[in-house]
């Protein structure tokens, strides 16, 4: 079984754990470790603000999900920390903010409450995990057709 760890430019390179890791066999699995609304110091971008916190970590997956070579279309699962789980469901529920996966086909999801984060000033973390199509390969002997792709997951 192949494992690729990554921890892609434009985004901090955390000591403690690695942002993206890929499992190849026959589909590829990314795990996405959780997304803080941080800048590129560690430090919290739009302090205070939930909905603006949200959209930057949304914003911020989606280079991970590039560097695993993924789309938000391939995200599985979602599971999000929240310092203030009421406010958060306000945020969730809001439809005027823009999510990267379709509306009508979100990911299964998970909210934990917490009574911190990493940081202080970090209100919201969201990891994911996302799965994208790998090629089967053609059977043995002579080839009566194209090989076919199995979907194992993602949109």
């Amino acid at each position: 079984m192949s494992k690729k760890y990554l921890n892609p430019p434009g985004l901090f390179h955390h000591p403690n754990y690695t942002r993206v890791l890929t499992v190849e066999k026959p589909s590829k699995l990314i795990y996405i470790a959780g997304q803080t609304p941080a800048d590129d110091n560690y430090q919290p971008l739009h302090p205070g603000d939930l909905r603006a916190q949200y959209a930057a970590v949304l914003g911020g997956l989606t280079l991970p999900l590039k560097a695993a070579g993924a789309t938000w279309d391939d995200v599985v699962f979602r599971r999000m920390y929240a310092v203030d789980v009421p406010a958060f469901l306000k945020v969730l529920n809001d439809r005027t903010l823009p999510v990267p996966w379709h509306a009508d086909r979100p990911s299964p999801s998970t909210l934990i409450g917490v009574t911190a984060l990493a940081n202080p000033g970090f209100l919201i973390e969201v990891e994911i995990m996302a799965v994208v199509a790998m090629c089967s390969l053609p059977p043995p002997g002579p080839r009566l057709r194209a090989p076919e792709c199995m979907l194992v997951g993602g949109g």
